[in-house]
């Protein structure tokens, strides 16, 4: 009799789209959902300057996210910030069930926060935001061998 032997896994290709969220302007930690045709999960997203690490059950990837382009504004009589921007994004460097991922695709980012107000009542712009959010949607294909 020989040994059974389990089959090595098909590689699954498609589309993959992830939400990121943060209503921290002091952290470097946000929610992360992923879903599409290759995989759905929840996880943890620690972001860098460049390269994000998402954390999920089983394993983590990196993120490597490009300059993007778009438009800021603050309104200094509400102290509202507004920032939209679009860009690309690159995934590697799996581990565990994520091992060998690989991917790409753009990226939206809308970023909205008040500033607190000084004493005089102006925007102060050296304390933390009073409120803040920042949602991230990206899409792309995805291959997970």
């Amino acid at each position: 009799a020989s040994a059974a032997t389990a089959a090595p896994r098909p590689s699954v290709s498609g589309i993959e789209f992830f939400q990121l969220m943060t209503t921290s302007a002091t952290s470097n930690k946000g929610s992360i959902i992923a879903l599409g045709n290759v995989f759905t999960a929840g996880g943890v997203n620690h972001a860098g300057s460049k390269t994000d690490l998402a954390v999920f059950p089983g394993g983590t990837f990196k993120i490597r996210h490009f300059r993007g382009h778009g438009t800021s504004s603050f309104n200094p009589t509400t102290c509202l910030a507004s920032i939209n921007q679009h860009g690309a994004y690159k995934l590697r460097d799996g581990t565990g069930k994520y091992a060998g991922i690989s991917g790409h695709g753009r990226y939206r980012l809308k970023i909205r926060f008040v500033a607190p107000r000084n004493s005089n009542g102006t925007c102060s712009q050296s304390k933390p935001p009073v409120a803040f959010q920042q949602i991230i949607k990206a899409h792309g294909p995805v291959t997970l061998p």
